[in-house]
């Protein structure tokens, strides 16, 4: 019998909210578990010693964009997505699904998977859920996420009928294209647009197929954050326990906290990186905007109870002065503290949950809010 390469173990809950580890081949991983974004096979500005200092655990890259530049077999002769990277711990990648979503105009869906034609070289490919595992295995991933159909809101209800069932399909042929089942676990995706009954038929469809983990896909594409939050943590409820449950780009400070609360255990998002390159940052007193006049003699810290160096180390006016000067030691101070905010976040969120603190735990709701909000 082959040895899954993806367990998880659940230490403690509090409610619906969960406190484990997700053992993979690369090492463990603390769940809640905030994943900084490495798309191109690099958290922008930031490296790995940096990353591991900022106490993330694991990281994600992208599937798609690997393929295209540089190609899975260079980095496969080069040994692996982690020595190219030069990433210790544990990887997932995305399957390229939600690339082809956002490149909806340029693309043709069929049965057969999604042919699409390439910004960077102009040139034609076919993406299968045969082509996602092949290139995921090769890059020599700990976590390989199922190729999948997400739809744009709105959507009919029959077209997210299909979609989940075409997306079942597809999880059945990567199942089948697997040659690394014992190095590189598999990931299915949860679909059913903004419809509950079909959410929670699909995640009790793919709760019957035992995959290694399972996520929550084809939220955040233009429905209100409510429904999404909503949605995100029904479907949670129907995935099995004893796997880990994986929010797929989400969110704020607040969708974190709230979908945690909700049985959710890991989460993506390009916000942090994003914010921190223009300007803003996450705090407990508010998200700052970095540009606005009021910080151009504030001598204080970003944030007076964030241990990172960018608030440690200088004043509200000197990253002012750096931002407004374009100036990459800017950008790169921003991301870095976002990124240690939403690591420190996670952190309490599990120690809250271990220790049954209900009171912590509503704590960390009320500055998620208020971190999510202008200052």
């Amino acid at each position: 019998m082959t040895r899954r390469p993806a367990s998880f173990t659940l230490l403690a809950s509090a409610g619906e909210a969960r406190t484990g580890i997700l053992h993979l081949p690369h090492g463990d991983v603390p769940t809640p578990c905030f994943m900084p974004v490495g798309t191109r096979a690099t958290v922008r500005g930031v490296t790995p010693t940096e990353l591991h200092a900022l106490g993330a655990s694991m990281v994600l890259a992208n599937t798609y964009h690997l393929w295209i530049r540089p190609g899975h077999e260079v980095i496969r002769a080069l040994g692996g997505l982690h020595s190219f990277m030069g990433w210790e711990g544990p990887l997932l990648t995305d399957s390229g699904g939600y690339q082809v979503f956002s490149l909806r105009e340029h693309t043709t869906v069929t049965e057969d998977g999604v042919r699409f034609r390439a910004p960077l070289d102009g040139a034609y490919r076919t993406l299968t859920p045969e082509v996602a595992v092949e290139v995921q295995e090769a890059l020599g991933v700990d976590v390989a996420m199922a190729f999948d159909e997400c739809l744009e809101w709105p959507a009919p209800r029959a077209r997210a009928a299909e979609s989940a069932a075409r997306t079942t399909r597809w999880l059945e042929r990567a199942q089948k294209a697997r040659n690394a089942p014992e190095r590189t676990a598999l990931f299915g995706i949860v679909q059913g647009s903004m419809y509950p009954d079909l959410r929670v038929a699909h995640a009790q469809e793919l709760s019957g197929m035992a995959l290694d983990g399972y996520a929550v896909g084809g939220l955040s594409v233009g429905e209100e954050r409510e429904t999404m939050l909503e949605l995100a943590c029904l479907t949670a409820t129907h995935l099995p326990p004893d796997r880990v449950r994986y929010l797929m780009g989400v969110g704020t400070p607040r969708d974190i906290v709230e979908a945690v609360l909700g049985g959710l255990d890991l989460f993506d998002c390009v916000l942090p990186t994003r914010s921190g390159r223009h300007g803003q940052a996450f705090t407990s007193v508010g998200r700052l905007n970095l540009r606005n006049a009021c910080h151009a003699r504030d001598p204080d810290p970003l944030d007076p109870t964030c241990a990172c160096e960018a608030c440690t180390g200088f004043s509200r006016a000197y990253l002012r002065h750096l931002v407004m000067s374009e100036e990459l030691l800017g950008r790169r101070l921003l991301t870095l503290h976002n990124l240690s905010y939403y690591q420190h976040l996670t952190t309490r969120l599990r120690a809250a949950i271990a220790d049954g603190d209900a009171t912590c735990l509503r704590g960390l709701r009320e500055e998620s809010t208020r971190a999510s909000k202008p200052a």
